[in-house]
Order: structure tokens, then C-alpha cells, then sequence
């Protein structure tokens, strides 16, 4: 009998449900009998360090690096990635060129408290340990505490319902992967809070040399998310990104255009600026790149000193 296809993944509920999403579109679209794929759960570094900002202890690689060495091992043929989490430069002979189509990419904001972010009580703690969310939450409530809040959603919630803090942010993506989309007091536009580079969009890593892969991954590959990806990602390189800077992108195919939004924050959420592009679906990263130089010439060397 012919092994079957192995999937990696992180453990979480989360990347669980997003592994298994990605199984089922695999199963249908080469009519693959049960048993063809196996998801392959891997505990990674990141998981283990629940209590620490990422920028504290290594950066966003905490959730590949282990998940990446079973790649390079053959342990696992491909790996189910949350793109937000992917640090911009992959590993010598790894490559993402299959993308699932974006989930919603908005923030929720939750509370059992309030109805928004503006109807939080004065002073009230906000937990987050996103230096993004914090310093967009800061940008509009300079008054609120934030407070540490990792771990998974599960935990997340479980800390909000124990009192340890007012309100959070979570990925709308997340909680409707999960099929919990209830949980989400009020999901906030994009318009008002700019997403997390890439959030929502599920990619698929494999071995750069790995031709079968490839060609059982492209079927359900999304071109129109990686053309939009692209420019996010793109202006998160420009701008030498890491969970150490509050930045934020999203960008949007419609009508045959790119709409691109950037945004670099001061942690404190006291400076803010934003770069607007609208171009071709073929200049996506360029777009994206031009972006992040407007941001830079904005807010000179001391801005990114600051970080």
C-alpha cells in the first residue's frame, strides 16, 4: 500500500481545523480515498512559550522552525502555515506557491464588557500581546492598560472570561475556522484597524525540488489571495518587519486592481502613519514595495529607531 501523503501542522485547534480544510480540498480534487493524507501534528517552540511577546523570544520562526526541520527530514511531504505567522524570508530550498482564498481578514474585537473598543470603561485593561494591536488600540484609547494575552484561542477566551483583562483582539479568520464566529462581539473594518500582513490566508510550504507536491498542491491553489498577499508581504520586507514592529497591510483585488493600505505606528500608538496605492494586479508587489518607502521617508530614522 502506497504511504500516505503527510500534512504538518502546528497542534492547535486552529491549525488543526486549517490542516483539515486543506486535506478535504486535496481529497476532492483528486478524488482521494480515505486514508491518502495523514495530518501530522508538531509541537512547535512557539507553543511551548505562552507567557512571553513573540519579539521577546525569537520572533515569529518560533512556529515554523520545527514544523521546517520536518520538511528538510521528509517527516512531513508538505506544512500548513497561517501566513501572518511567516516570517518573510524562507529557508534555503522551501518555497510557499500554494495559498487556500483569504478568510475574512478583520479583527474581532471581543468583550464581555462592552460593546466596542470605544465603549470600553476609561482605563480598563486590553489584552493583547500583538505589538500591532496594541499600538492601533492605543492609537484610539491611549487610556486603556494593555495587558500580555497569548496562547491559543481556547486560552485566550479563558483568560478574558477569568478577568484578566476587559477585551481582546482575535482573527475573524480564526474564530470562523473554528466555526465560532458568535464569539466575536464586534468584528472591526478594515477601514478602522488594518489587518496583520497576510491575516487570514492559509499557505501551503513544501520542498523546493518536490514536483509531485507541486503539481497535487496546484488545483487548489488561489491566485488572486497570493496577488494580494504579495503586496503585503512585500512591504513587510521593505520595512524589515517582525513581531518587534507595530505595522499593519492589507490589500484588496477588485474591479482588476489592487487596493493597498500600509500603516507604521509607534508602539504607543502616539504616531501613526498610513500609504495609500491603487495600480495593476501585475505590480502587486511593487506596489506594496513603494508603500513601505513612502512609510520610511515619513518616518525618518528616528520613527524606526524607536523600534
Amino acid at each position: 500500500m502506497q504511504r500516505p501523503i503527510r500534512i504538518g501542522t502546528r497542534g492547535s485547534d486552529l491549525a488543526l481545523a486549517q490542516a483539515t480544510t486543506v486535506a478535504a480540498l486535496l481529497a476532492k480534487a483528486h478524488h482521494l480515498e480515505e486514508g491518502a493524507l495523514e495530518i501530522v501534528p508538531i509541537k512547535t517552540s512557539g507553543d511551548l512559550l505562552q507567557e512571553q511577546r513573540l519579539s521577546e523570544v525569537g520572533g515569529k520562526g518560533l512556529f515554523t522552525k520545527e514544523i521546517e526541520e520536518a520538511l528538510y527530514d521528509k517527516r512531513i511531504d508538505m506544512a500548513v502555515h497561517s501566513m501572518k505567522d511567516m516570517p518573510t524570508e524562507l529557508p534555503p530550498g522551501l518555497i510557499i506557491d500554494c495559498v487556500l482564498a483569504r478568510e475574512d481578514p478583520r479583527d474581532a474585537f471581543i468583550s464581555p464588557e462592552a460593546r466596542s473598543i470605544e465603549t470600553l470603561p476609561q482605563g480598563a485593561k486590553f489584552g493583547t500581546s500583538s505589538l500591532r494591536r496594541a499600538a492601533q488600540i492605543l492609537a484610539q484609547r491611549p487610556d486603556l492598560e494593555i495587558v500580555q494575552f497569548r496562547g491559543n484561542v481556547g486560552t485566550r477566551l479563558k483568560k478574558l472570561e477569568d478577568g484578566v483583562a476587559s477585551a481582546t483582539l482575535l482573527a475573524m479568520a480564526g474564530l470562523n475556522r473554528l466555526g465560532m464566529p458568535e464569539v466575536a462581539t464586534d468584528p472591526v473594518p478594515v477601514e478602522k484597524m488594518i489587518p496583520a500582513v497576510a491575516q487570514g490566508i492559509v499557505g501551503i510550504e513544501r520542498r523546493v525540488e518536490d514536483e509531485k507536491i507541486a503539481h497535487i498542491l496546484a488545483p487548489i491553489h488561489h491566485v488572486e489571495t497570493a496577488i494580494v498577499m504579495a503586496a503585503e508581504r512585500t512591504f513587510l520586507a521593505a520595512l524589515d518587519g517582525s513581531c518587534r514592529t507595530p505595522l499593519a497591510a492589507h490589500a484588496v483585488y477588485e474591479k482588476g486592481r489592487i487596493r493597498f493600505r500600509g500603516q507604521i505606528l509607534t508602539p504607543d500608538g502616539k504616531i501613526v502613519h498610513t500609504a495609500e496605492r491603487d495600480g495593476s494586479p501585475a505590480l502587486s508587489a511593487a506596489l506594496g514595495a513603494d508603500a513601505a518607502t513612502e512609510l520610511k521617508a515619513k518616518g525618518g530614522p528616528e520613527f524606526f529607531a524607536t523600534w
